[in-house]
């Protein structure tokens, strides 16, 4: 899921901390960067969920890659929507603002699914950096209730989904405020291995 790196779409928060330049700027280089290292491994097809849908036709994102519209809604039903667009088997959401991600990563996630009906990826501030489903036999819904961009959202997102397996990966940091930016946007300009 991305954001069309924009001012006033993309990384407010961060923009009111650090300034409009810079936290467009790094959104731009994250999702770039996040989208060479995962994107175009033979193990997985990747759709690029892009916010506001109009963004789908911008040439910000790389030729070879699906692109459909996130909809409307919360980040919930956003993500509730999206489960329930894409092709048959599992399916795992990453944001793009965490600059961690590595192919290991969403290998680990795929792997997971195997024997649980969710996975996720746990976010240094109580949400999560990714999230996956079986989505076998159905579509569960598991996005209600969540209090979003809060230290609660893992925590309420796991009741939604009581007496179901679920797996938990490595934890990683997102950049939402300036710390998060000091300690990781200088990394963006390094080669980084996948």
């Amino acid at each position: 899921m991305a954001k069309m790196p924009v001012a006033g779409r993309a990384k407010t928060r961060l923009a009111r901390q650090v300034g409009v330049s810079q936290a467009i700027r790094f959104a731009r280089q994250s999702a770039a960067a996040l989208l060479q290292r995962v994107a175009f491994d033979p193990r997985w097809q990747t759709t690029i969920a892009v916010s506001p849908d109009t963004g789908i036709l911008s040439r910000t994102w790389p030729l070879g890659i699906r692109r459909i519209g996130q909809g409307g809604g919360d980040l919930g039903q956003r993500m509730q929507r999206l489960m329930r667009a894409m092709p048959p088997g599992p399916v795992i959401i990453v944001g793009s603002d965490i600059p961690g991600i590595r192919r290991i990563h969403i290998a680990a996630a795929f792997r997971r699914l195997a024997g649980h009906d969710a996975v996720f990826g746990p976010a240094a501030d109580g949400g999560y950096w990714l999230v996956g489903l079986r989505r076998r036999p159905r579509v569960p819904r598991v996005f209600a209730h969540v209090r979003w961009s809060s230290a609660h959202a893992l925590r309420d997102t796991l009741a939604n989904l009581r007496d179901r397996p679920v797996a938990l990966i490595e934890t990683l940091t997102d950049v939402d405020d300036a710390d998060g930016f000091a300690s990781n946007a200088a990394g963006l300009g390094r080669r980084i291995p996948a």
